[in-house]
């Protein structure tokens, strides 16, 4: 772990609210923290450099700190699950699709009482159960391996009379060339067994915590009267008929209460249970036929649950230092700065105003959703690159391929292989930082930036031309809508707003047709739906469904997210291309390198004279800019994004200016692609298109459509094209007076 870290409980907060953080200090002992206002979050000594403000903060100076622990793994918590003392005969039962057997002993189902527990589980050789009590410990194998991927019925039962332990394992497909039902029995030591305890499912409990976690799906896990013996046990299992309820202790029905984290006992006394760490849900069962793809229609076929031995959820910490955030603190981006032994962290957070548009009436919109989902994106030999240079430059040298304990992203495979549909904000973000950068940038001088940090650049730009702002979220906005929105005149989004609820893209477009003003200043915008937890956006879910630029996609039957049964992938391809909502949409990607634009005849038209404000001599068609930049070395590069009428660009958008990228890096997205080549000429799809276009009611969108784009705005002191250029498009768009209607749109 480092040495020092945590996590804030929100992304934004306004005045007059409290905000709690998190810390965990490595072996515990003193720390110091301090609050600043960020003006720019770039450690590169040849750009603008950090840049921060100190703000009065009561808590400021040292406190006594305390090693919290991460605990990874999904499972079930039944905290109270009493067995009947006196009964003869426990059976355990499951259904199980396992993912990892290289893992080791892994608990399918585990009971633990008062000086007795019996564990059920696989592992490399097979099914196992594990029995102990005060006589002492005794274990099964069936010594067979299940196939990885294919469903099996496991069960084991305790004849409490005569001290026999039975285990059986049954494939629901017989294999072709060997066979994998197996039953064991051993002699125990008869006696009573059952009373008071608790229950685990997908781990077993370890002292205090828990333990052997499981990687796989599971259905169906039943505590039953096993009077009738193993082989009756499994092949009722096996069966979709209904067990006597006098027959059933516990059974946990997955295919009840899909999009919450509770697991439901259809069982005697209704001992439901809690998922623990987000283990993924509306998951394709051992009766799904592939008939019908959407959960909702028919939840039994979706009554499994994946766990995964690397989930995390909300890592519980305490809080160590809570506080009401002052009248005095403007709206902003800000740090609270940790210090442990020389050894540093920040954790970000946003200000808000105390009433929104009050302070101003230019919003920064800070993609909180982005940063949510690509938190923890464990890439191999990242923080190796970045060590030294972060080092030289005093910034953090931190990346989570060096801390794989806080866990990984969707942009990361489980251990078990599966994609990580699950993504959370309630754990150490040690990749969303200020003052770090994230990758060793392919220009020599350039700063590598992503994030946080890169989106800096905005709000510096903004202070250093004195146009006030204000900062809200995407967790804001998607908790406040349209009315929040339309107290900004404008708004500006960052570098990467890629992943966006339906709650987002809604207020987004109510205030574009109430004549609001938006600035999209990045690139791969508007493209991935994500779905909220019930509790709200701590945690979002994500099913890579069909096409799209991805590490990984769903499997047959799981394109449906759990949370709330709607399906998922692209925007584009649920009907909302982003370039009807910002005239641009993603088009192509290649590796982080920056290229100039040119101006194109669309910059003399007057619709957009007020762009030339000041640059009359450059911004002129043929003219290139963005050629330098703090970002792969120019303006247009990374993931760039293209006007397209057949996709919502509306017909009277004025592009101003252009990028088409010869470098053979830059390929077409996979949503533009009907076969293995792109037959078209390079123009026609390698490009970033900067566009303009008026909106109903007097408002206007601005675009640029590329990641790299804001990375030029640095440029010598922000004395450049590109500052300038954004500069005027702001000041223009803040001032009130509505932009007329072109005539083919009056017409």
């Amino acid at each position: 772990m480092l040495p020092i870290t945590g996590y804030v409980d929100r992304w934004s907060v306004r005045p007059n609210e409290e905000l709690s953080f998190m810390i965990s200090v490595r072996g515990g002992g003193r720390y110091s923290a301090r609050v600043a206002r960020v003006l720019c979050g770039d450690p590169n000594p040849k750009g603008p450099g950090y840049c921060e403000v100190p703000v009065l903060w009561s808590l400021e100076g040292e406190h006594q700190g305390q090693e919290q622990p991460i605990a990874k793994g999904s499972w079930i918590d039944v905290a109270k699950l009493d067995l009947d003392a006196g009964k003869r005969f426990i059976a355990f039962a499951a259904t199980v699709w396992p993912t990892r057997l290289e893992a080791g002993a892994q608990s399918v189902l585990n009971w633990a009482g008062e000086g007795a527990a019996l564990t059920l589980g696989i592992g490399q050789g097979g099914a196992f159960c594990r029995l102990s009590t005060s006589a002492g410990l005794i274990a099964l194998e069936t010594e067979m391996p299940l196939t990885e991927r294919a469903w099996h019925d496991i069960a084991c039962v305790f004849d409490a009379q005569t001290g026999e332990l039975t285990l059986g394992q049954a494939p629901r497909k017989i294999r072709l060339d060997r066979d994998e039902r197996r039953q064991r029995s051993a002699a125990a030591v008869a006696g009573p067994f059952g009373g008071a305890g608790c229950a685990a499912i997908a781990a077993e409990r370890v002292g205090a915590g828990v333990g052997a976690h499981f990687n796989g799906k599971i259905e169906r896990p039943r505590i039953l009267d096993g009077a009738a013996g193993l082989q009756a046990v499994l092949e009722a299992q096996a069966s979709s008929r209904t067990t006597p309820p006098d027959q059933i202790i516990a059974e946990w029905d997955f295919s009840l209460g899909i999009p919450t984290d509770i697991a439901t006992d259809i069982g005697r006394d209704r001992r439901h249970g809690r998922c623990v760490n987000l283990p993924t849900r509306a998951m394709t069962g051992s009766r799904w036929t592939g008939a019908l793809h959407r959960w909702t229609e028919a939840p039994a076929e979706w009554a499994a649950i994946h766990f995964h031995d690397d989930d995390i959820g909300d890592a519980g910490w305490t809080p160590s230092l809570r506080f009401v955030v002052p009248e005095t603190w403007v709206s902003g981006v800000y740090a609270l700065h940790l210090e442990k032994d020389g050894v540093r962290d920040n954790i970000v957070f946003y200000v808000r105003a105390a009433v929104p548009g009050s302070q101003a009436k230019v919003a920064f919109l800070a993609p909180t959703f982005s940063y949510t989902v690509y938190s923890q994106y464990q890439k191999a030999g990242r923080q190796a690159l970045i060590t030294e240079r972060s080092l030289a430059w005093g910034a953090l040298a931190q990346a989570p391929d060096g801390h794989p304990e806080y866990g990984v992203s969707p942009y990361n495979f489980h251990s078990d292989g599966s994609g990580v549909v699950m993504s959370t904000m309630r754990r150490p973000l040690i990749d969303k930082r200020v003052n770090q950068i994230h990758l060793m940038d392919p220009s020599p001088d350039s700063s590598g930036l992503y994030w946080v940090s890169a989106d800096s650049y905005i709000t510096d730009l903004l202070s250093r031309q004195e146009i006030p702002f204000e900062v809200i979220t995407d967790h804001d906005v998607h908790a406040e809508g349209v009315d929040l929105l339309s107290k900004y005149q404008v708004v500006l989004t960052g570098q990467h707003p890629e992943y966006h609820t339906t709650q987002t893209l809604d207020a987004l477009a109510a205030y574009l047709e109430g004549g609001g003003r938006f600035v999209y200043l990045g690139g791969n915008g508007f493209y991935w739906k994500v779905v909220p937890h019930a509790d709200g956006p701590w945690s979002f879910e994500l099913r890579r469904a069909e096409g799209g630029i991805r590490l990984w996609e769903t499997l047959p039957g799981e394109s449906y997210h759990a949370f709330d049964g709607s399906y998922g992938g692209l925007w584009r391809r649920l009907g909302r291309a982003p370039q009807a909502l910002v005239g641009v949409g993603f088009s192509t990607q290649g590796e982080y390198k920056g290229f100039p634009y040119t101006f194109l005849d669309g910059i003399l038209d007057p619709r957009v004279a007020f762009m030339r404000d000041g640059m009359e001599q450059t911004a002129v068609p043929g003219q290139v800019f963005g050629e330098r930049g703090l970002m792969g070395g120019g303006a247009a590069g990374h993931e760039l994004d293209r006007a397209d009428e057949m996709l919502g660009t509306p017909a009277h958008a004025i592009i101003i200016g252009r990028a088409v990228v010869e470098d053979p890096t830059y390929q077409p997205v996979n949503e533009e692609r009907r076969d293995h080549t792109w037959p078209a000429a390079r123009e026609d799809i390698i490009r970033s298109d900067l566009t303009f276009f008026e909106t109903r009611n007097g408002g206007a969108v601005f675009s640029v459509g590329s990641m790299n784009f804001i990375g030029a705005l640095p440029i010598d002191g922000y004395v450049n094209p590109v500052a300038k250029l954004v500069t005027n498009v702001v000041r223009r768009f803040a001032d009130p007076a509505p932009f007329p209607a072109p005539k083919a749109a009056v017409d």
